[in-house]
């Protein structure tokens, strides 16, 4: 049984992690590992040991950086993290943020989490069992959590 990771952070202002989860349980069936770290800098580590020490094939890191400068840097260096995390362990790590700025109403920014959560669990899904379906989708300008942008034609 293929194990999916799933390091999730409490500076987060929504339950993404438990959003994820619940869209993987109704999806697929996997063994489901979770990591819950302080911020975002913590989830390069976490989705490390989960590969490393738990033997995750795969890990969403989940997280939501603020809309302040400091917390964007924040966010760009997790990221640069998450990517070196990637290159050592030779495994996916599918980055999952959401920034307070990019939408105006906290109703709007929690359908956002959740609709992006799920959205990347089922990327996740492909990815371990179906790749060939991403292959079909490369290149139509698909879009987590916001309307798909559509390709681009000559």
């Amino acid at each position: 049984m293929k194990k999916v990771g799933i390091a999730d952070t409490t500076f987060a202002r929504y339950d993404m992690g438990a959003a994820a989860i619940d869209e993987l349980r109704k999806s697929a069936s996997v063994k489901i590992l979770r990591y819950t770290v302080p911020g975002i800098k913590d989830l390069p580590v976490a989705a490390k040991k989960l590969i490393e020490a738990e033997g995750c094939d795969i890990v969403m890191a989940l997280g939501m950086p603020g809309p302040k400068p400091i917390d964007k840097q924040c966010a760009h260096e997790a990221s640069l993290g998450i990517i070196a995390a990637q290159l050592i362990t030779s495994r996916h790590i599918i980055e999952v943020f959401v920034h307070e700025d990019e939408v105006e109403k906290e109703t709007e920014l929690a359908w956002l989490a959740d609709s992006r959560a799920r959205a990347h669990a089922q990327n996740v899904i492909k990815l371990i069992f179906t790749p060939e379906k991403l292959e079909r989708e490369a290149g139509t300008g698909k879009r987590e959590g916001f309307e798909d942008a559509g390709p681009l034609v000559l």
